[in-house]
């Protein structure tokens, strides 16, 4: 286990450990998905269920919620995230610029979660802690004036998440088969792009070409794409593996 990975579960231990203390909801800053990763599989490890959110449904980087036993409703998310409205006058900037404008006020990327565009407008979903901040000092996103406004977490429809839905068989449910098949390409190209780091198995990159993947882990391919593996379809008459899979559009 990485140094890096080391720290975030035992942060999350302590903030557990701090919410039980003092019977009250405590929570992470948003975190990646391979990072969300390693905390469930750490939770499960432990018999708990962790609670992920990050401001509305579909959201990528989301906080760990860490809830007393005894609460059976869920946390008052409004006070763990915000949302922001960064409207630009003319121009189309990317999800880089409006990233780079905002750590360019010196805020750290985990305070920062998703960033949506559409239709020149982004929505942003930041700590509360630096709210204030962003309102009172981002005036441009790129070459671009920007209008600043705070949106209530009610307001923010489920993200917009396209998949098609693929079946193929395997001979086996490795990596580099898997891979193979659902990105179109050879198995040596495959086991070529593992052996470069170039592919994913929830969210961290996976070197091994024989590595098992099973239903509900994310496949991604830089540069191919990202898949989410469903549950098996059966064998063939040749006794192939038949799986089911959601390709990211």
């Amino acid at each position: 286990m990485e140094r890096p990975e080391i720290e975030l579960l035992k942060r999350a231990e302590e903030l557990l450990l701090r919410s039980e203390k003092t019977g009250r909801i405590t929570a992470t800053v948003f975190l990646t998905p391979a990072e969300q990763y390693a905390i469930e599989k750490q939770e499960e490890a432990a018999g708990r269920t962790p609670l992920f959110y990050g401001g509305a449904e579909g959201c990528e980087r989301r906080l760990c919620f860490f809830v007393p036993e005894y609460l059976d409703e869920e946390p008052e998310y409004g006070d763990f995230i915000a949302a922001l409205s960064v409207k630009v006058g003319f121009g189309e900037p990317g999800h880089r610029d409006y990233l780079g404008a905002l750590m360019g006020l010196g805020i750290k990327r985990e305070w920062i979660g998703d960033i949506r565009i559409k239709d020149g407008t982004a929505t942003v979903f930041v700590l509360p802690s630096v709210l204030r901040h962003i309102k009172d000092s981002l005036v441009s996103v790129g070459r671009y004036g920007a209008k600043v406004e705070e949106l209530p977490l009610s307001e923010i429809p489920p993200a917009e998440i396209k998949r098609k839905s693929v079946c193929f068989s395997v001979k086996s449910p490795r990596l580099d088969a898997v891979c193979a098949a659902l990105f179109g390409v050879s198995r040596s190209t495959a086991a070529s792009a593992i052996g470069e780091g170039l592919v994913s198995l929830n969210y961290s990159p996976c070197f091994k070409c024989d590595a098992p993947v099973k239903t509900g882990d994310t496949l991604s391919y830089r540069g191919k794409g990202k898949a989410l593996i469903g549950d098996p379809g059966g064998r063939s008459r040749k006794d192939r593996l038949f799986v089911n899979a959601e390709i990211y559009e």
